[in-house]
């Protein structure tokens, strides 16, 4: 397998606070890569490392070969990444298709002036752009809704509404911030399907995920965080019987209980 994302030594610290302590690892081409910890292990904090929201204090981030630390979060959506969010971005009041056209926008090229003056390549990109945020809202499983405003969906279209529209600015790897937060039993088996389907068509995907059935269920391989250091990383079968890992979720040493680590992390 060919690493797509290096993640090298990455330390974030806020003043006094590390919230990040050197973690390193790699995910290669064609995985979902789970990444779990209790809640305030950074997860999020490298999520916002990886897409330039805060440059980490030290180490670096290197994606398809290239150095990415540093670089604006608009550059890294164009170089291939892209991300949900743990509590939902929409814009409520534009329709599901307005949405996912903003994510589509993202990989156009007219000028303000061009798109100002309607010229031609403004107009084709613009029917374009249209026809493919239509043909995510099907992908996604929400095509019925293209006209209804974003805050008339369920929670769960919601969910896949930010996936469509993170899905429009053609990423490479996408990043996905406990997409499974809110969801019923059955909106969590059909997300997992779709994660499966993104994965199958050749996008990487990184996942944070609190509910473990989810995450062990999907992921090809898992790190752990906790309280900003990587404490195990690999196969989902084992990560949830390492004795780190079920110490840091039931905070005792005890690692007798092999579903201990399975459940829902609070």
């Amino acid at each position: 397998m060919t690493a797509l994302l290096e993640v090298e030594d990455v330390t974030m610290e806020f003043g006094g606070l590390r919230a990040l302590s050197e973690v390193t690892f790699a995910i290669d081409k064609g995985e979902i890569f789970g990444l779990i910890g209790p809640n305030g292990a950074g997860k999020t904090t490298l999520f916002n490392s990886i897409t330039g929201v805060y440059p980490p204090t030290r180490g670096r981030i290197v994606f398809a070969g290239r150095p990415i630390t540093g670089l604006r979060p608009d550059r890294i959506v164009q170089l291939g990444i892209c991300r949900t969010f743990q509590q939902i971005r929409l814009f409520p009041f534009m329709t599901a298709l307005e949405n996912v056209m903003v994510g589509v926008d993202a990989r156009h090229r007219t000028s303000v002036p061009g798109a100002l003056l309607h010229l031609p390549r403004f107009k084709r990109e613009e029917a374009e752009g249209e026809a493919r945020a239509l043909e995510l809202l099907h992908y996604v499983g929400i095509g019925r809704f293209a006209n209804e405003l974003a805050a008339n969906l369920s929670y769960g279209d919601q969910r896949r509404l930010e996936i469509a529209r993170a899905l429009g600015t053609g990423p490479s790897l996408l990043l996905l911030d406990e997409p499974a937060a809110g969801m019923n039993p059955a909106e969590k088996n059909a997300l997992r399907d779709l994660i499966r389907k993104i994965r199958d068509s050749g996008i990487t995907v990184l996942l944070i995920e609190h509910d473990m059935r989810v995450v062990m269920g999907l992921s090809d391989r898992v790190a752990v965080l906790d309280h900003g250091v990587l404490i195990a990383e690999g196969r989902p079968e084992s990560v949830q019987r390492d004795p780190k890992v079920i110490q840091a979720y039931l905070g005792t040493g005890a690692a007798g209980d092999g579903e201990a680590a399975t459940g829902e992390a609070g």
